[in-house]
């Protein structure tokens, strides 16, 4: 079905729930993670239409500052690398490892590509058994362009050296899923909460409930 597999990371792969205790430990309300993580996209993908880029660190920091001061807390260094280091010590979804297990051993290469910073998850990824079976981690800080842009899937397909049509983009977010497609990829979308694919995104090629039924789809 395809060569190389693409996997988004935060949410995809990571539960992000525990990045909560970093809010409430700044005196942040733990609901606050859906904006801000909703916001550090939005401002991404916005610097992006504008042929602009950002890290994501860079652009997460900001906007918890906002967050911070809007709160009436006066914010530090200290305090928001508490909070942006949670990202290095998030858990894997449970269906997460037995899933790639299976694809790495039926022989399909095996990427990541996150918005975020590669060398974030290299603990996650090693912590939760996957590092073995990725050939690559990447982020976008090579095409300057955030995903859902095309450039950062062709970047990827320029480092397997595989033509964008023999890769699959496995990922929760809708809106990675129809860049992904755009681009060429074959777009795999994982919906664990069940939740109503939005109309106007193309529709995915392939919907699966996690990363067991993923596998079982791929090397089927």
């Amino acid at each position: 079905m395809i060569d190389v597999l693409v996997l988004d990371v935060n949410e995809t792969l990571t539960d992000m729930e525990p990045l909560r205790d970093g809010f409430a430990a700044a005196g942040l309300p733990r609901h606050g993670l859906d904006a801000w993580f909703a916001a550090i996209l939005r401002d991404g993908f916005a610097l992006t239409a504008v042929d602009a880029y950002a890290a994501f660190r860079d652009v997460a920091a900001d906007l918890l500052t906002d967050q911070l001061v809007g709160a009436g807390i006066e914010p530090d260094a200290e305090m928001i690398q508490n909070v942006l280091s949670g990202f290095t010590r998030l858990p894997l979804h449970a269906d997460v490892a037995p899933g790639l297990r299976q694809i790495h051993d039926a022989g399909v290469r095996i990427v990541t590509l996150t918005n975020g910073a590669a060398a974030m998850s290299e603990n996650v990824f090693r912590n939760g058994g996957i590092l073995p079976f990725l050939e690559h981690r990447l982020d976008v800080s090579a095409p300057q362009r955030w995903k859902p842009h095309p450039d950062a899937y062709r970047h990827a397909a320029e480092v397997c050296g595989v033509p964008v049509d023999r890769m699959g983009l496995a990922a929760v977010h809708p809106w990675d899923i129809d860049g992904a497609q755009r681009a060429g990829l074959q777009g795999f979308y994982v919906d664990r909460r069940k939740t109503p694919y939005p109309t106007v995104f193309s529709t995915p090629d392939h919907v699966v409930p996690d990363f067991e039924a993923l596998a079982a789809r791929i090397t089927g």
